[in-house]
């Protein structure tokens, strides 16, 4: 069994989407919870490649940055589709997942008060984008890309999640992708993560706001 570690702070933000993977595919990990005061009087910070947490430990192998380390655990575990284009069309929908995501950080950590119902009023416009991606793909009827599960559709559960949660009503017009997350979250194993106190009790982002 691999010895996987995830450093990060108290929260579920960057790294929830591989815990998702790690998760769903049955792995075990270790967390090593850092206290933001820890944080940036310590030496992980200074040591960090960019500055930055979530780091990644498999072994004595440390890794930063949370995409670099999804596509870490994307090959490591068969998670990168069938052939290059697969691989290819699933970085094609983790950079969408990734432009989203900054677009929800920028809102819950500067522009909340003020900004959130434009955002939710605009959100349409960004959730279509991938419902056509899976209407493309058999109809809707399984993951982003191909006919198996990949790193991106961890990536992307956990942000419509998030959005759920910001917005209950978010994924009423897109069938396919309300459907998704259904079947995702049903998924033996991830549903017993979501299920798990673990899950439940960690905040969703840094400073209280969803």
């Amino acid at each position: 069994m691999p010895d996987y570690t995830i450093i990060y702070f108290d929260v579920q933000g960057r790294a929830e989407m591989f815990r998702f993977l790690l998760a769903d595919q049955g792995q075990k990990w270790k967390e090593d919870v850092m206290a933001f005061d820890a944080w940036m009087k310590g030496d992980l910070k200074k040591r960090a490649v960019f500055g930055q947490l979530p780091a990644f430990r498999d072994g004595d192998f440390e890794l930063y940055q949370s995409n670099a380390i999804l596509r870490y655990l994307g090959r490591v575990h068969g998670l990168y589709g069938k052939n290059d284009k697969e691989a290819a069309l699933i970085d094609m929908v983790n950079d969408g997942a990734e432009d989203l995501r900054l677009k929800y950080v920028k809102l819950i950590y500067q522009e909340y008060e003020d900004g959130k119902a434009d955002y939710i009023a605009n959100l349409p416009k960004q959730l279509k984008a991938f419902e056509q991606l899976l209407a493309k793909n058999g109809g809707g009827k399984g993951f982003m890309v191909g006919d198996q599960i990949s790193f991106a559709d961890y990536s992307v559960l956990n942000i419509l999640l998030n959005h759920q949660v910001l917005a209950p009503n978010c994924l009423h017009d897109f069938p396919l992708l309300n459907a998704y997350v259904e079947r995702l979250c049903a998924r033996p194993k991830l549903k017993c993560y979501l299920e798990s106190d673990a899950y439940k009790n960690r905040p969703r982002n840094g400073n209280g706001k969803q």
